[in-house]
Protein backbone atom coordinates (compact mmCIF):
# COMPACT_ATOMS: atom_id res chain seq x y z
CA UNK A 1 0.00 0.00 0.00
CA UNK A 2 1.37 3.16 -0.84
CA UNK A 3 1.33 6.35 1.24
CA UNK A 4 1.20 9.75 0.45
CA UNK A 5 4.38 11.83 0.36
CA UNK A 6 2.89 14.51 3.07
CA UNK A 7 6.25 17.08 1.89
CA UNK A 8 4.71 16.67 -1.97
CA UNK A 9 1.32 17.65 -0.98
CA UNK A 10 3.00 20.87 0.62
CA UNK A 11 4.90 21.37 -2.79
CA UNK A 12 2.69 24.23 -3.29
CA UNK A 13 -0.21 26.18 -2.31
CA UNK A 14 -2.36 28.74 -4.35
CA UNK A 15 -3.34 31.82 -2.21
CA UNK A 16 -5.68 34.79 -3.23
CA UNK A 17 -4.88 37.93 -2.85
CA UNK A 18 -6.31 41.20 -2.84
CA UNK A 19 -5.11 45.06 -2.49
CA UNK A 20 -7.51 47.50 -2.04
CA UNK A 21 -7.70 51.58 -1.45
CA UNK A 22 -10.56 51.60 0.22
CA UNK A 23 -10.61 55.62 0.54
CA UNK A 24 -11.83 55.12 4.14
CA UNK A 25 -15.09 54.13 3.03
CA UNK A 26 -16.48 57.32 1.34
CA UNK A 27 -18.06 57.35 -1.66
CA UNK A 28 -16.37 58.74 -4.99
CA UNK A 29 -18.00 58.49 -8.20
CA UNK A 30 -16.65 61.28 -10.77
CA UNK A 31 -14.18 64.21 -10.03
CA UNK A 32 -16.27 66.10 -9.38
CA UNK A 33 -17.17 64.18 -6.36
CA UNK A 34 -13.79 65.69 -4.76
CA UNK A 35 -15.28 68.67 -4.13
CA UNK A 36 -19.30 68.29 -3.89
CA UNK A 37 -19.10 65.19 -1.72
CA UNK A 38 -15.88 66.19 0.21
CA UNK A 39 -17.99 66.34 3.45
CA UNK A 40 -17.96 61.97 3.14
CA UNK A 41 -14.52 62.35 3.66
CA UNK A 42 -15.06 63.90 7.37
CA UNK A 43 -18.29 62.29 8.43
CA UNK A 44 -18.90 58.91 9.21
CA UNK A 45 -22.44 58.30 7.81
CA UNK A 46 -22.63 55.84 4.97
CA UNK A 47 -19.07 54.38 5.72
CA UNK A 48 -20.56 51.03 7.14
CA UNK A 49 -22.92 50.00 4.05
CA UNK A 50 -19.06 50.36 2.20
CA UNK A 51 -17.13 48.48 4.38
CA UNK A 52 -20.13 46.15 4.38
CA UNK A 53 -19.14 45.44 0.69
CA UNK A 54 -15.56 45.88 1.01
CA UNK A 55 -15.34 42.94 3.51
CA UNK A 56 -17.48 40.62 1.18
CA UNK A 57 -15.06 41.07 -1.73
CA UNK A 58 -12.04 40.55 1.31
CA UNK A 59 -13.67 37.39 2.02
CA UNK A 60 -13.33 35.84 -0.70
CA UNK A 61 -9.23 35.86 -0.53
CA UNK A 62 -6.40 34.66 1.91
CA UNK A 63 -4.79 37.64 2.27
CA UNK A 64 -5.44 41.53 1.87
CA UNK A 65 -3.29 45.01 1.77
CA UNK A 66 -5.62 47.52 2.73
CA UNK A 67 -4.49 51.18 2.35
CA UNK A 68 -6.31 54.53 3.40
CA UNK A 69 -8.27 52.24 5.62
CA UNK A 70 -9.13 54.61 8.84
CA UNK A 71 -7.51 53.30 12.22
CA UNK A 72 -10.48 55.18 14.45
CA UNK A 73 -11.80 58.48 14.00
CA UNK A 74 -14.21 61.42 14.23
CA UNK A 75 -14.85 60.15 10.07
CA UNK A 76 -14.97 56.44 11.02
CA UNK A 77 -17.35 56.58 13.62
CA UNK A 78 -14.13 56.16 15.79
CA UNK A 79 -13.91 52.03 13.99
CA UNK A 80 -10.86 50.52 13.51
CA UNK A 81 -11.85 50.07 10.03
CA UNK A 82 -9.03 47.44 9.69
CA UNK A 83 -10.72 45.50 12.62
CA UNK A 84 -13.86 45.53 11.21
CA UNK A 85 -13.21 44.21 8.08
CA UNK A 86 -11.59 41.43 9.99
CA UNK A 87 -14.22 40.45 11.69
CA UNK A 88 -16.93 41.37 8.71
CA UNK A 89 -14.42 39.16 6.16
CA UNK A 90 -14.05 36.07 8.40
CA UNK A 91 -10.35 36.37 8.73
CA UNK A 92 -8.68 35.43 12.30
CA UNK A 93 -5.49 37.52 12.03
CA UNK A 94 -5.38 41.18 11.47
CA UNK A 95 -3.00 43.71 11.81
CA UNK A 96 -2.72 47.51 10.89
CA UNK A 97 0.09 50.23 10.55
CA UNK A 98 -1.59 53.91 11.39
CA UNK A 99 0.28 56.59 9.13
CA UNK A 100 -1.58 59.31 9.58
CA UNK A 101 -3.54 61.37 11.59
CA UNK A 102 -5.49 65.18 11.09
CA UNK A 103 -6.37 65.89 14.63
CA UNK A 104 -8.97 63.81 16.02
CA UNK A 105 -11.18 64.57 12.43
CA UNK A 106 -9.26 61.92 10.23
CA UNK A 107 -6.34 59.11 10.13
CA UNK A 108 -5.11 56.51 8.36
CA UNK A 109 -3.66 53.53 7.99
CA UNK A 110 -2.23 50.91 5.78
CA UNK A 111 -3.65 46.80 6.80
CA UNK A 112 -3.33 43.58 6.20
CA UNK A 113 -6.44 40.63 6.92
CA UNK A 114 -4.83 37.26 6.40
CA UNK A 115 -6.50 33.53 7.29
CA UNK A 116 -2.81 32.47 7.08
CA UNK A 117 -1.14 33.57 10.98
CA UNK A 118 2.17 35.86 10.24
CA UNK A 119 4.93 34.92 12.74
CA UNK A 120 6.29 38.09 12.75
CA UNK A 121 4.67 41.55 11.74
CA UNK A 122 7.33 44.78 11.08
CA UNK A 123 6.08 48.56 10.63
CA UNK A 124 8.66 50.98 8.57
CA UNK A 125 7.76 54.27 8.12
CA UNK A 126 8.72 55.38 4.60
CA UNK A 127 10.92 58.70 3.85
CA UNK A 128 9.75 61.72 1.93
CA UNK A 129 9.01 65.55 2.09
CA UNK A 130 6.16 65.01 4.26
CA UNK A 131 5.45 62.08 6.62
CA UNK A 132 2.93 59.94 7.06
CA UNK A 133 4.22 57.05 4.86
CA UNK A 134 4.78 53.47 5.06
CA UNK A 135 5.07 50.24 4.37
CA UNK A 136 3.49 47.62 6.57
CA UNK A 137 5.60 44.12 6.84
CA UNK A 138 4.85 40.89 7.24
CA UNK A 139 6.27 37.48 7.35
CA UNK A 140 4.53 33.95 7.26
CA UNK A 141 7.34 31.59 6.88
CA UNK A 142 10.47 30.80 8.49
CA UNK A 143 14.27 31.58 7.10
CA UNK A 144 15.54 32.72 4.28
CA UNK A 145 12.97 31.28 2.29
CA UNK A 146 9.66 32.48 4.21
CA UNK A 147 7.42 34.23 2.30
CA UNK A 148 7.11 38.09 3.30
CA UNK A 149 4.44 40.03 1.63
CA UNK A 150 4.54 44.32 1.97
CA UNK A 151 1.72 46.62 2.08
CA UNK A 152 2.15 50.13 0.98
CA UNK A 153 1.07 53.07 -0.22
CA UNK A 154 3.27 55.60 -1.85
CA UNK A 155 3.63 59.91 -1.99
CA UNK A 156 2.71 61.44 -5.09
CA UNK A 157 5.81 63.26 -5.85
CA UNK A 158 8.42 61.03 -8.09
CA UNK A 159 11.36 62.24 -5.58
CA UNK A 160 9.39 61.07 -2.61
CA UNK A 161 8.38 57.80 -4.08
CA UNK A 162 12.09 57.06 -5.29
CA UNK A 163 13.28 57.56 -1.81
CA UNK A 164 10.70 55.37 -0.61
CA UNK A 165 10.72 52.82 -3.09
CA UNK A 166 14.91 52.98 -2.32
CA UNK A 167 14.05 51.79 1.52
CA UNK A 168 11.65 49.29 0.04
CA UNK A 169 14.16 47.44 -1.84
CA UNK A 170 16.42 47.25 0.48
CA UNK A 171 14.29 45.88 3.35
CA UNK A 172 13.35 43.26 0.24
CA UNK A 173 16.30 43.55 -1.06
CA UNK A 174 17.40 39.25 0.41
CA UNK A 175 13.85 37.75 0.05
CA UNK A 176 13.24 35.63 -2.72
CA UNK A 177 9.60 34.96 -1.72
CA UNK A 178 8.73 38.29 -1.73
CA UNK A 179 4.78 40.12 -2.45
CA UNK A 180 4.79 44.09 -2.52
CA UNK A 181 1.11 45.79 -3.11
CA UNK A 182 -0.97 48.79 -2.96
CA UNK A 183 -1.14 52.53 -3.63
CA UNK A 184 1.94 53.22 -5.89
CA UNK A 185 0.87 56.55 -7.32
CA UNK A 186 2.53 55.69 -10.51
CA UNK A 187 2.77 53.14 -13.30
CA UNK A 188 4.82 50.02 -13.27
CA UNK A 189 7.55 51.52 -16.20
CA UNK A 190 8.25 54.69 -14.90
CA UNK A 191 12.19 55.61 -13.90
CA UNK A 192 12.19 55.58 -10.33
CA UNK A 193 10.46 52.12 -9.99
CA UNK A 194 13.22 50.86 -11.53
CA UNK A 195 15.32 50.42 -8.37
CA UNK A 196 12.83 47.60 -7.09
CA UNK A 197 13.57 45.55 -10.17
CA UNK A 198 17.55 46.19 -10.01
CA UNK A 199 18.10 45.63 -6.26
CA UNK A 200 15.49 42.91 -5.23
CA UNK A 201 13.88 39.96 -7.16
CA UNK A 202 10.27 42.00 -7.75
CA UNK A 203 9.61 41.69 -11.40
CA UNK A 204 7.15 44.23 -13.34
CA UNK A 205 3.64 43.15 -14.54
CA UNK A 206 2.98 41.05 -17.32
CA UNK A 207 0.54 43.26 -17.72
CA UNK A 208 -1.05 46.88 -16.60
CA UNK A 209 -4.56 46.66 -15.14
CA UNK A 210 -6.21 49.83 -14.76
CA UNK A 211 -7.68 50.93 -11.58
CA UNK A 212 -7.88 54.40 -11.43
CA UNK A 213 -10.49 56.20 -11.09
CA UNK A 214 -12.64 53.72 -10.40
CA UNK A 215 -15.33 55.21 -12.46
CA UNK A 216 -13.12 55.07 -15.74
CA UNK A 217 -10.54 53.50 -15.12
CA UNK A 218 -7.49 54.66 -17.35
CA UNK A 219 -4.36 54.46 -15.06
CA UNK A 220 -2.37 51.41 -13.95
CA UNK A 221 -1.34 52.55 -10.37
CA UNK A 222 -2.33 50.28 -7.96
CA UNK A 223 0.36 46.75 -8.13
CA UNK A 224 0.71 43.47 -6.87
CA UNK A 225 4.38 42.79 -7.47
CA UNK A 226 6.25 39.25 -6.53
CA UNK A 227 9.40 37.69 -7.34
CA UNK A 228 10.79 35.69 -10.03
CA UNK A 229 9.92 32.46 -7.64
CA UNK A 230 6.47 33.09 -6.94
CA UNK A 231 3.43 33.00 -9.81
CA UNK A 232 0.66 34.95 -10.12
CA UNK A 233 -2.71 33.99 -12.64
CA UNK A 234 -5.96 35.60 -12.69
CA UNK A 235 -4.64 39.60 -12.19
CA UNK A 236 -8.36 41.64 -12.20
CA UNK A 237 -9.68 44.83 -10.91
CA UNK A 238 -12.72 44.52 -8.93
CA UNK A 239 -14.81 47.43 -7.40
CA UNK A 240 -14.22 48.28 -3.48
CA UNK A 241 -17.68 49.28 -3.26
CA UNK A 242 -17.46 53.28 -4.03
CA UNK A 243 -13.59 53.88 -3.67
CA UNK A 244 -12.00 55.95 -6.23
CA UNK A 245 -9.47 52.62 -7.04
CA UNK A 246 -10.65 49.19 -8.03
CA UNK A 247 -9.10 46.87 -5.79
CA UNK A 248 -6.41 44.32 -7.58
CA UNK A 249 -6.88 41.00 -7.45
CA UNK A 250 -4.56 37.66 -7.80
CA UNK A 251 -3.41 34.10 -7.77
CA UNK A 252 -0.61 33.40 -6.26
CA UNK A 253 1.42 30.03 -6.32
CA UNK A 254 3.86 29.87 -3.49
CA UNK A 255 6.31 26.72 -2.86
CA UNK A 256 5.99 24.90 0.43
CA UNK A 257 9.03 26.28 1.32
CA UNK A 258 8.10 29.25 1.53
CA UNK A 259 5.08 28.74 4.32
CA UNK A 260 7.29 26.17 6.29
CA UNK A 261 6.96 27.12 9.93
Amino acid sequence: MKHSDPQAAQASRTLKLLSANIQAGSSTRRYSDYATRSWSHVLPAGKRTALDAIAMLAGTHDIVGLQEADPGSWRSGFTNQTHYLAERGGFEYWTHQPNRRVGAVASSANGLLSRLEPIEVVNHALPGRISGRGVLLSRFGEGDEGLVVAVAHLSLGAQSRLSQLSFIAEVLADHPHAVLMGDFNCTSDRPEMSVLYRQTGLQPPACAVHTFPSWRPQRAIDHILVTGNLKCADMKALPAAFSDHLALSTELQVPGAALRR
